[in-house]
């Protein structure tokens, strides 16, 4: 019988050690993530490296137009004009998406591969579901709700990207992860990554899947948003462990509204923002 154990310290040990390898393209998104951090670097730097990049630029642009960035519905077709309008933070925020998007090509298998495409789908999802309801609802950060959501399932991506070298993986054992893997994995891939440490308590709360009601702080957000995604996580999916499962009280009052109609009012923000990360 594979020792998941075993596979899970392997895992873990490797991302602690920062041997991990990212696909090709990621490397222009990496690039561009350390010029965000110069604070000397000009919107003109940052448009040359991502005009190298067509998916970043494409979803850059696409991000700068969508209906949560431009409520005018002027739209922009140039990358240094889309730069502006969205401005630094949510631009590492896209590029994190685009590194975290290209692990699923990290999996020399087509049907590992197809997983991460299906949790990429989740995450979109849930990043946008998580900026809406920090605006709307739990009055955190939207940025650092979005943020959040993209970066969620680094941890899974990593273990799609390493189970062909552990047969079976996929097909038993999945509690385990859910137990104890997706933390401590999630952990390690993160702080590799350099996920931000203020991230790490709302990441803790998904984790531990206790959501406060009425929630009010960031990790209630995302474990909120994570809940109400209409794209399942596939590993939940494999292990029979749908969200469709859990209810969700969207007749919860929040101000003078529900939930279900903050939501409603949101839909086509919420869309926008999920289709804009799928370019």
């Amino acid at each position: 019988m594979m020792d998941i154990q075993a596979m899970l310290d392997a895992a873990v040990a490797d991302a602690e050690r920062g041997d991990m390898v990212f696909p090709t393209h990621a490397e222009v998104a990496l690039r561009v993530q350390q010029a965000l951090d110069d604070p000397d670097c000009s919107v003109e730097q940052l448009a040359k490296l991502i005009s190298a990049e067509p998916m970043l630029a494409a979803r850059v642009v696409g991000m700068a137009n969508s209906v949560s960035h431009n409520p005018s519905g002027r739209a922009i077709g140039d990358v240094n004009s889309a730069i502006s309008r969205l401005g630094f933070k949510t631009l590492y925020t896209l590029v994190t998406a685009l590194i975290v998007r290209q692990m699923q090509e990290m999996s020399p298998l087509p049907e590992h591969r197809a997983l991460a495409a299906r949790l990429w789908e989740h995450s979109a999802h849930v990043a946008a579901l998580a900026r809406v309801i920090a605006k709307r609802v739990t009055k955190q950060d939207p940025e650092a709700a979005f943020f959040a959501g993209i970066v969620h399932e680094l941890g899974a991506f990593y273990l799609l990207a390493r189970a062909s070298h552990y047969p079976g993986l996929l097909e038993n054992h999945l509690e385990n992860w859910f137990e104890q893997g997706e933390a401590r994995l999630g952990r390690a891939v993160s702080k590799a990554l350099g996920v931000p440490a203020n991230l790490n308590p709302a990441l803790e709360t998904l984790w531990a899947g206790y959501l406060t009601m009425p929630p009010e702080s960031l990790g209630d957000t995302l474990l909120l948003a994570d809940q109400l995604s209409p794209v399942e996580s596939p590993l939940a999916e494999l292990l029979g462990m749908s969200h469709q499962d859990i209810a969700v009280d969207l007749d919860l009052l929040i101000d003078d509204a529900t939930l279900s109609s903050v939501l409603a009012a949101s839909a086509e923000e919420v869309a926008s923002l999920a289709a804009a990360l799928r370019v």
